[in-house]
């Protein structure tokens, strides 16, 4: 009888758990990477992210790359620059961009061709103000090269070049 009660108990926490909202704590737009010629070893992924809460993405991981991180593209005098960060900060409410010339994912050590319409999956480590982690899965389709600018494609192949 007691095993019976415990099983109804089991039973009826897991259905109401499935059923419950899940509310994620950054909302994800629009996630895209740009596909790669045979042979390249890095590209970039974009997208838009908004948190309910202030939070910072400490991290990324695919499957795809050896290497994901988070980079900054930026104008340094006349020269275009990229490097890695350490973390992004999703002010709360705040629609940040992560786009071609500015912020965005690197994945290096590509470990195959990203065609276009290959969906891409991602996974973003976020860190919220009290310290806690958690991820949050991301499926980015791949988009053919060319898109708004050949700058970033550009960047990308040569980034790939550099050791990390």
């Amino acid at each position: 009888m007691k095993s019976l009660l415990i099983s109804t108990l089991l039973a009826v926490t897991a259905s109401a758990w499935a059923q419950a909202p899940a509310t994620a704590p950054v909302e994800v737009k629009d996630a895209w990477v740009r596909a790669t010629v045979a042979q390249q070893k890095s590209t970039g992924a974009f997208m838009q992210l908004t948190a309910k809460a202030d939070t910072r993405v400490v991290e990324a991981r695919s499957p795809i790359a050896g290497v994901a991180q988070i980079h900054e593209m930026a104008m340094d005098k006349d020269v275009m620059r990229m490097r890695e960060v350490k973390g992004l900060a999703l002010p709360a409410g705040q629609a940040i961009e992560l786009k071609p010339g500015g912020y965005h994912v690197m994945l290096l050590d590509l470990k195959g061709q990203v065609k276009a319409g290959d969906v891409v999956p991602m996974t973003l480590v976020l860190e919220g103000k009290d310290g806690q982690r958690s991820t949050l899965e991301v499926k980015a389709t791949a988009r053919a090269l060319g898109g708004t600018s050949a700058a970033p494609a550009a960047a990308a192949e040569d980034h790939g070049k550099h050791k990390h």
